[in-house]
């Protein structure tokens, strides 16, 4: 194996951490010495072992001399582990090659700086596109300090999210439907409008073997969520927080006492003010949501500038007539205006395409 492949096994053994490190990032080390790989490792769970730390226990020879492959720099500070710098200078390693380097501007370049005065050879940037891919929401995260926001939405060839009558389930195949199960469990939380909980009533959990459930977000401005929907009488599922304009702590209590979160935030333009609600969610450590909401909300989180991904599900099937689209509210007026996205990377899922782009252009209102 070559540095890259190296580099790629790390990945594939971070990826065991997708959902459950949240909101730390995504890190897998390999280490090897004469050729072989003589400890593998990754963060498993947040408040556990880091991958530096986890691979070095797993070690069953000496590692003096050895070449340590991390996807992420090693951290150099105390915080529920300690500094992974100081286990990789006790072992012995002499050689360090990092995927990505840490993007909070209080630590980047700062470990592998104490690697280096310790005589330690460090070795940057190696198949560094895909180590920062791993990690976009929390590199997101932890420069803005507000969620990495994911707008997903499934539709037909000629772009509609339900029938006429408003029938929408199911537009996609089990296959695309399996793919979203998976990202409620690598995002921290799933967020939709007050409509989607009366038109749907849907429970907004992860039915996969072995994975978490993500808190569930209702933007409901004027609180109108039924006490008897599923997402309110299954808090002990999953955890639900309602956002919502009103301030009637009378209004609150029959949510507080099934269990749910009340957030009280200001309205703009007689909806949730949804940057300040960014801001909140980044206070109590939520790094990334899955948004599923319908059109209104979809154009209201655009319009906010609060979107950084789409991911679009596209199923071989036509609706025709006046259904419903991804994207409503009441539009751009110019061609110039458009939210613009960057090159889609393309996907098959089962029979359907899901396009993924980065939202390059994303105008707020003045």
């Amino acid at each position: 194996m070559d540095e890259i492949e190296y580099m790629r096994h790390a990945i594939r053994l971070a990826r065991q951490g997708c959902g459950w490190v949240n909101p730390n990032p995504l890190v897998g080390a390999v280490i090897v010495k004469d050729g072989k790989i003589i400890g593998q490792g990754c963060h498993r769970k947040c408040g556990e072992l880091h991958a530096e730390r986890d691979a070095l226990a797993n070690c069953q020879t000496s590692t003096a001399g050895a070449t340590l492959y991390v996807t992420l720099e090693p951290c150099c500070h105390y915080g529920r582990t300690p500094p992974c710098t100081q286990a990789i200078i006790e072992s012995g390693i002499s050689r360090v090659v990092v995927g990505s380097s840490d993007p909070n501007p209080l630590a980047a370049g700062k470990g592998i700086g104490i690697l280096r005065s310790h005589g330690i050879e460090v070795i940057e940037n190696v198949a560094g596109d895909e180590c920062g891919k791993l990690n976009e929401s929390f590199f997101h995260y932890i420069q803005n300090r507000t969620p990495y926001v994911v707008m997903k939405y499934a539709m037909t060839m000629d772009g509609k999210i339900a029938t006429r009558t408003g029938e929408s389930q199911w537009i996609t195949s089990s296959a695309a439907r399996h793919r979203v199960h998976e990202d409620r469990h690598r995002y921290s939380a799933i967020m939709v409008g007050a409509g989607t909980v009366l038109t749907d009533d849907p429970m907004l959990t992860c039915r996969l073997e072995n994975s978490r459930n993500p808190l569930r977000i209702i933007c409901d401005t004027s609180l109108r969520t039924p006490l008897q929907a599923k997402i309110v009488t299954t808090t002990d599922t999953a955890p639900t927080l309602i956002a919502t304009a009103i301030t009637d702590t009378n209004r609150h209590r029959p949510y507080l006492d099934a269990g749910c979160e009340v957030m009280v935030l200001p309205q703009k333009d007689y909806h949730i003010d949804l940057n300040s609600l960014m801001q909140r969610l980044g206070e109590k450590q939520v790094d990334s949501i899955l948004l599923e909401g319908g059109g209104t909300l979809n154009w209201s989180a655009l319009q906010s500038g609060i979107v950084n991904k789409v991911q679009t599900y596209i199923a071989p099937k036509l609706f025709g007539g006046s259904g419903k689209t991804p994207v409503e509210g009441i539009g751009v007026d110019d061609l110039e205006e458009a939210f613009l996205l960057g090159k889609p990377v393309i996907t098959w899922v089962g029979e359907d395409i899901l396009l993924e782009s980065e939202v390059i252009q994303c105008l707020q209102e003045s």
